[in-house]
């Protein structure tokens, strides 16, 4: 068989044979493997992103997390690809539902040193799908969302065009009453980071596992938020799961917390819109605007 680059990648980082392989989404491809195994090999959106997921997937699956939500297995990276297990696709459940709700919970629960913080091993600069994403750092939820979360993107959608000036002061006002606008203060939680509903894959084990990571320290609201954004099944048993896990586990969501999801949004919304245009311009306007409001 000719191997292509991820097939000859699948053998160095396995030390196993490879004897077929298909293309999956975007950059990615299943490689099987001459033990019967077959792995996931994913080609770098750039510099550093192969190794950035590596070290989100190994944080989030750290050992002592019995219970929380499970990842993929890392069999290797380099500058370009990253190799790690295949998970077969199944169907939706509420049981499945229900348990990633209390596992995402307790992944939260779990903790990290700092806002912004990377997972260890993993760059600063790191990278949310196809856009960059730094991660530095920070005492508090509001500086480091308005510094690493919301000028960067507003400041590259203004330079492009995507943004008047009168639209981007909008986006300074959040900023700046961000200490307001965050709620009660909360330690910061150890993220998966872009949790919209793709990246949440219902298995054929019947478990929900958690894939494509941009994990870093931040709030736990924003990981909820992103469940919603774009939808994702069962989401009411997933969140319901979720509140009677942080409410048993002493750590309950504020009361308020369903007002903060576009101010939890903004940040995803602005991502799509300096990458992709159209109407997630608005959104993202709109949801610096409804985030104003509450």
């Amino acid at each position: 068989m000719s191997l292509s680059e991820a097939g000859r990648a699948a053998e160095r980082h396995t030390g196993t044979r490879a004897t077929g392989e298909r293309r999956i989404a975007g950059a990615a491809s299943v490689v099987s493997l001459s033990d019967g195994r077959e792995v996931v090999v994913k080609r770098g959106s750039g510099p550093d992103a192969a190794r950035a997921e590596a070290a989100g997937l190994r944080w989030l699956g750290e050992p002592g997390g019995a219970g929380d939500v499970p990842v993929p297995t890392v069999h290797g990276v380099d500058d370009t690809w990253l190799v790690i297990d295949y998970i077969p696709a199944g169907s939706p459940s509420v049981e499945a539902a229900e348990a990633f709700g209390r596992g995402l919970a307790a992944l939260h629960a779990r903790s990290a040193p700092a806002f912004g913080a990377a997972p260890p091993g993993g760059p600063t600069n790191a990278w949310i799908g196809l856009a960059r994403m730094r991660n530095e750092p920070h005492d508090d939820w509001p500086t480091f969302y308005a510094r690493c979360r919301v000028e960067p993107y507003v400041r590259e959608g203004v330079d492009s065009g995507l943004f008047s000036p009168r639209q981007a002061a909008v986006f300074d006002e959040v900023c700046t009453r961000l200490p307001e606008l965050a709620g009660p203060p909360e330690p910061p939680s150890r993220l998966h980071g872009d949790a919209w509903s793709g990246n949440v894959h219902w298995a054929a084990d019947g478990r929900v596992w958690l894939i494509d990571p941009a994990a870093h320290g931040g709030h736990r609201e924003t990981d909820l938020a992103m469940l919603r954004l774009f939808g994702a099944p069962l989401l009411d048993h997933v969140l319901g799961a979720y509140r009677e896990k942080a409410q048993d586990a002493g750590r309950p969501l504020a009361p308020d917390h369903e007002a903060r999801v576009p101010l939890h949004q903004l940040f995803p919304l602005l991502v799509h819109a300096v990458l992709f245009g159209g109407g997630y311009v608005g959104q993202a306007l709109a949801a610096a605007q409804a985030a104003l409001r509450v």
